[in-house]
């Protein structure tokens, strides 16, 4: 199991949202963006901050960092990358045991939301697409759609129709802007439904980008009878 930073807003938990890091950090740079939603009418939430194990990353002359999965060239959207399917195969099942482990601590999986921003963002939807029990939801930010051509035939039939949130800066000098659009357009082709925000910033987070989380948030764990 991945070491993680967990907090809970209160006891006996009734969501999780489990949030992946970006390349080169850990599970405490989302503590504060964690800290900062307005989750109370859910009830308690239990927040899970995985810490992605160390690996030499090829873009970065093989310096080895917390990473999800290699990387092994930058581009833009028109161009085919090669990618690291190994690696992101690694951590859709690392993903999926803390999902399961969420299941068995007494949160359904339908009251789980799994979230990632950039590297995070394309394990999250890597695992949330393929889990094989229906999520609240799946959150992307700064991010792009990982190992494209395969998942129309290894999508799960229980999250066929997960919402998805998908945000990013029109300015992002790392994951191109029309990357992240094609991601969206990919995943609307295939029937999902996705609520889409672009911002004016680079490869980061806006306060205006965690409100309409906290908002899309809100409606996916809207409170159950």
């Amino acid at each position: 199991m991945l070491p993680a930073i967990e907090f809970e807003t209160a006891p006996t938990p009734r969501a999780s949202l489990i949030v992946l890091h970006g390349l080169g950090a850990d599970g405490n740079d989302f503590v504060p963006v964690c800290e900062a939603l307005q989750l109370d009418p859910v009830g308690p939430v239990r927040y899970v901050l995985p810490h992605a194990p160390a690996r030499p990353v090829t873009i970065n002359s093989g310096y080895v960092m917390p990473a999800w999965y290699d990387i092994f060239e930058l581009g833009d959207s028109q161009a085919l990358r090669r990618e690291d399917e190994a690696g992101l195969r690694a951590a859709q099942a690392q993903i999926g045991a803390l999902i399961a482990r969420e299941v068995q601590r007494g949160v359904p999986a339908s009251r789980i939301v799994l979230a990632g921003f950039s590297q995070g963002c394309a394990v999250t939807l890597m695992a949330g697409l393929r889990y094989p029990e229906r999520l609240a939801g799946l959150a992307g930010l700064s991010g792009y759609l990982p190992l494209a051509g395969h998942l129309a035939t290894e999508r799960s039939a229980a999250n066929a129709e997960v919402p998805i949130f998908l945000a990013h800066g029109v300015r992002d000098p790392m994951i191109a802007h029309a990357r992240a659009v094609d991601s969206r357009d990919a995943l609307t082709a295939l029937g999902y439904d996705v609520e889409w925000h672009d911002y004016p910033m680079e490869h980061s987070v806006s306060m205006e980008e965690i409100a309409d989380l906290n908002r899309w948030l809100l409606g996916v764990l809207r409170p159950q009878p």
